[in-house]
């Protein structure tokens, strides 16, 4: 009877090991489950933002954010939830969260270190954002917790395993930084720092990847509008920026697919879909594809959803399902729901297969 009892209680201990989360008080990963982690800017942003010294231009933390979903502003740039989100339920994951969430001690299913208006560039809205190199020094910091917990041999298994996905370059190039250069050179250089994040990852252990193309940039709300005194890339000026850049990450993922060993990637062509979806509203269940549902002046292209960011009147949409835009900037829940399906029903599910 006594001997029954040692095996059952170290079959527990072996089925501890394998699908609980926190044993003898460590929050460690599942063995079960990719994680997710996410890197990027506001398409991303769960509300890193909420917790930096910034100001209300890369903020969300008022109403109407968030009104649609959770019922109350989270940080998100959005009515509800963003593509992350979505993904992570696809996933069977609950919401990712935020690195800078206070107390965060417990990354079994991922972290995210996305900032809204962060570029892949230090010098985009530098001093107010989570740059991507910041964002490199959070995972190093994740990654040397897990070591901690974890040993380096099980750290690195879980970290080959989890998907990370990023969403950068949009800030870059809607900068007035790009008018410095060519636009070649100044792709280069955006190219250039993804680059490195890939292969920071690729080095701590991660093996899968998911990338969007950039979106038509030349298509938001806030580009339809030229503001006097503006120094950033006009519509027009941008649309050969995000062209090139588009080219680039497709030939760099191919050139490191052949590079590195077990390098494994999906990508969603967010450009194509988005534009498709902003022209031709209604064929995808919506009624207005250029017009933001907050905001105002033309085309709701003054960035005041909310009134928090220095022009405090603005015009909110009676049924913000009916938009494709949501502020001046970023698109609704409903536009990032049927992008994430798609995504993940094309091929990222494969990278979450364990």
């Amino acid at each position: 009877m006594a001997s029954l009892r040692l095996r059952i209680s170290i079959l527990a201990f072996c089925t501890c090991l394998v699908i609980q989360c926190s044993c003898y008080g460590h929050s460690v990963l599942q063995k079960k489950h990719a994680a997710l982690l996410i890197f990027g800017d506001s398409l991303y942003d769960p509300g890193n933002n909420n917790y930096i010294n910034t100001t209300t231009d890369f903020q969300a933390n008022w109403f109407p954010y968030g009104e649609t979903f959770f019922k109350y502003p989270t940080g998100r740039f959005c009515d509800g939830r963003l593509i992350p989100d979505f993904l992570a339920q696809y996933a069977k994951l609950p919401f990712i969260p935020a690195y800078l969430q206070p107390g965060l001690n417990n990354y079994s299913n991922g972290v995210n270190f996305a900032s809204g208006g962060a570029g892949a560039l230090v010098e985009s809205h530098q001093g107010f954002v989570t740059d991507l190199k910041t964002q490199i020094s959070q995972f190093r910091k994740v990654e040397k917790l897990l070591r901690h917990k974890l040993g380096d041999a099980e750290a690195y298994t879980v970290l080959s395993k989890a998907v990370y996905i990023i969403s950068i370059g949009s800030n870059d190039y809607i900068s007035p930084l790009a008018s410095n250069f060519s636009n070649e050179e100044y792709v280069g250089l955006v190219i250039g720092n993804l680059t490195i994040w890939i292969k920071e990852i690729y080095k701590k252990g991660g093996r899968k990847f998911g990338f969007s193309t950039l979106p038509p940039l030349n298509e938001i709300p806030s580009l339809r509008v030229h503001k006097p005194g503006d120094t950033s890339p006009s519509a027009e000026e941008v649309i050969p920026l995000v062209k090139l850049h588009n080219k680039a990450l497709g030939k760099l993922l191919l050139k490191l697919k052949r590079e590195l060993e077990g390098f494994k990637y999906s990508t969603i062509d967010l450009h194509t879909y988005l534009k498709q979806i902003i022209n031709r509203p209604s064929k995808y269940g919506f009624s207005e594809g250029k017009t933001a549902c907050c905001g105002s002046g033309p085309y709701g292209a003054i960035n005041s959803c909310g009134g928090k960011r220095g022009v405090t009147k603005y015009q909110l949409c009676d049924n913000v399902a009916e938009y494709v835009f949501f502020d001046s900037f970023h698109p609704t829940e409903k536009v990032y729901r049927k992008l994430s399906k798609l995504w993940w029903r094309h091929n990222l599910k494969e990278l979450f297969e364990v």
